[in-house]
C-alpha cells in the first residue's frame, strides 16, 4: 500500500484507527492483528479474528515506529491487535529524554 501523510487506517478486525505522521518512499505492507489496514471508511469483512502472534494491542494516543522504513503511525483509537510493517512489529516511539536540572 502506499502511504500518505494525514491519511487514516483502521484495522480489519479490531478496533485500531491510525493516522500516518510520516511516510516511506515507496508501497509497504502495514498489518495490524495479522491483517492490511484498511482506508477508514472502508467495510470490514465481519468474522475475521487476530491471526495467532499478532496480538499485543495498541495504545491511545502513541506514535509507532519503524526505523528501517521510516513509517510512523499515531494511535487514534486503541485496539487489540499489534502494527506491522513488512512483516516487522512496529516500535513504540519514545519521548526524547529532557536535560537534567541539577
Amino acid at each position: 500500500m502506499q502511504l500518505r501523510v494525514g491519511s487514516r487506517w483502521r484495522s480489519a478486525v479490531d478496533e485500531t484507527q491510525v493516522v500516518v505522521i510520516r511516510a516511506p518512499e515507496g508501497e509497504v505492507e502495514v498489518t495490524c492483528g495479522g491483517y492490511s489496514l484498511v482506508a477508514v471508511d472502508a467495510e470490514i469483512t465481519p468474522g475475521l479474528s487476530i491471526a495467532e502472534g499478532h496480538g499485543g494491542g495498541t495504545v491511545l494516543g502513541k506514535r509507532y515506529i519503524d526505523p528501517e522504513t521510516g513509517v510512523e503511525l499515531l494511535c487514534s483509537k486503541a485496539g487489540a491487535g499489534a502494527l506491522f510493517v513488512n512483516g516487522e512489529k512496529l516500535q513504540l516511539k519514545s519521548a526524547k529524554p529532557l536535560p537534567a536540572s541539577d
